[in-house]
C-alpha cells in the first residue's frame, strides 16, 4: 500500500463544508477527488501528514457516521515476466483456442473492450484504427509500456499478429506507471479507470494485473457487472502457494490461468477454486512499443486472449449477460488436469469456435460464484 495515504468514500449528498470538516477532524491533506458514476458517490485520496499508521487511521475514520467507507491506498502489479528472446516466434495460441474458425463467425467488430494497464502504444501499426478513447490518470507523463502494448494487441492486434478480437475497439486507460523491470498502479487510479471505461459504455474490461483484496475496487466490479459489462482478470504470477489475488478472485470477475504450447499449466501461474478458465499465456508473441514486438509469458497475456474471445461472443450476441458469458465459455472449455473444474485450470481451455457455437442457457444460481465478502478493514 502506500504508506502515507488512504481512500476515502462519501456520498455526494455532503457539503463542501462538512468534507473540510470531516478532514479536518482526522487532520489529513487533501491530494484528489474524484465522483464515480457507478456508485453515485466522490472518493477522495487523502494524505496522512504525520506519523500515525494507515491502519490506525482507517480504523478512526471507520466510525464516523459520515463515512461510506475508508481503506489504504494499495498497489497493484502488472503480471508479466521478463521477455525471453529463444521461443517458437509463431502464435501458436491462435490454433490452441481455435481462433480461425471463431474468426469466420466473428471478429469482435466495434465491441468496446477496456483496457486498464500501462500506457499503450496507440500509434503501433497492429492498433490501427482500433483506439477509440485514451485516459492517462498518471500526473507525469510516461512513454507507452511494453506490457500495456502487449495486451492491447493480444486483444485487437490485426498487423503481422492476429489478436483475439481484430475488429474489437480499444479504450485505452493508463492507470499503471513504470516501476523497475514493472509497472505499478494504485487503487484511486484503477477506480478512475474502471468508472470512465464503464461511463463511456465499454462491454468488457480487461484487468492484467493484481494485488490485495481491495473494498472500493470490489464495489464498482460489483456495480459494473450489474451494468452488463463483463470483467476478466490475470490470475497472477504468483505460483502454487499464493492466496488468491485480485481483481481475479473476486466474485464478479473471470479469473484466468495460464497454460503452455504442450497445455501445461504455466508453472507460476496462481491457483484456486475462483479460477474460471485458463488460456496460453507462456512464451506469447507480443506488440511492444514503437512498432516492435518479443516472447513473453504470463498470465496477463492468457487474460487479453479471453477478453478478445468474449468480444467475439458479445458481437454475436449483444444480449449476453456477464454470468451467461461465463457460462459459455466454462461449458465449452476443453478439460485439462483432473476431471471436471479443478483450482489449477479452472473448467479448463478455452475454445473460441465451441463457444461461438454452442446453445445459450439462461444463467442459474449454482453457474453463478457465490458472492465471497470483502472486508473493508486496513489489511
Amino acid at each position: 500500500m502506500v504508506p502515507d495515504e488512504v481512500v476515502i468514500e462519501l456520498s455526494n449528498s455532503l457539503s463542501a463544508q462538512q468534507v473540510d470538516a470531516l478532514q479536518r477532524r482526522f487532520r489529513l491533506t487533501r491530494i484528489e477527488s474524484e465522483p464515480f458514476q457507478l456508485t453515485n458517490s466522490t472518493l477522495y485520496r487523502w494524505r496522512i501528514p504525520d506519523r500515525r499508521s494507515v491502519a490506525t487511521v482507517v480504523r478512526a475514520l471507520e466510525g464516523d457516521r459520515l463515512v461510506a467507507s475508508a481503506q489504504p491506498n494499495y498497489i497493484f502489479t502488472l503480471q508479466q515476466n521478463e521477455a525471453r528472446s529463444e521461443g517458437d516466434p509463431a502464435q501458436y495460441e491462435l490454433a490452441k483456442l481455435h481462433l480461425p474458425q471463431a474468426h469466420t463467425l466473428a471478429k469482435g467488430d466495434n465491441v468496446l473492450v477496456a483496457v486498464i494497464d500501462s500506457g499503450i502504444d496507440v500509434m503501433h501499426p497492429e492498433l490501427a484504427g482500433s483506439i477509440a478513447g485514451v485516459l492517462d490518470t498518471a500526473k507525469e507523463p510516461a512513454p507507452p509500456h511494453k506490457h500495456g502494448t502487449a495486451i492491447a494487441g493480444l486483444v485487437a492486434a490485426h498487423g503481422k499478429l492476429m489478436g483475439a478480437a481484430p475488429g474489437a475497439k480499444l479504450l485505452a486507460v493508463h492507470a499503471f506507471d513504470p516501476k523497475d523491470a514493472g509497472a505499478e498502479g494504485t487503487t484511486f487510479n484503477i477506480l478512475k479507470g474502471i468508472d470512465w471505461a464503464a461511463a463511456r459504455g465499454a462491454r468488457i474490461i480487461n484487468m492484467s494485473f493484481a494485488g490485495p483484496p481491495d473494498p472500493a475496487i470490489h464495489r464498482l466490479l460489483e456495480a459494473a457487472r450489474k451494468k452488463g459489462i463483463v470483467l476478466v482478470a490475470a490470475s497472477g504470477n504468483s505460483g502454487a502457494t499464493s492466496p488468491p489475488l485480485y481483481p481475479a478472485a473476486d466474485p464478479n470477475v473471470i479469473a484466468v490461468g495460464a497454460t503452455d504450447a504442450e497445455d501445461k499449466l504455466f508453472e507460476q501461474s496462481s491457483r484456486g477454486r475462483h479460477i474460471a478458465i485458463a488460456a496460453p499465456g507462456v512464451q506469447i508473441l507480443v506488440a511492444v512499443p514503437e512498432g516492435g514486438y518479443d516472447v513473453s509469458s504470463g498470465t496477463s497475456y492468457s487474460a487479453a486472449e479471453v477478453s478478445g474471445i468474449v468480444a467475439l461472443l458479445l458481437q454475436r450476441k449483444p444480449e449476453l449477460t456477464p454470468e451467461q458469458v461465463r457460462g459459455i465459455l466454462q461449458a465449452t472449455a476443453k478439460d485439462l488436469g483432473p476431471k471436471g473444474p479443478d483450482a489449477m485450470f479452472g473448467a479448463g481451455l478455452v475454445d473460441a469456435y465451441r463457444a461461438l457455437t454452442t446453445e445459450i442457457a439462461p444463467p442459474t444460481a449454482a453457474a453463478r460464484r457465490p458472492v465471497e465478502r470483502v472486508s473493508t478493514g486496513a489489511r
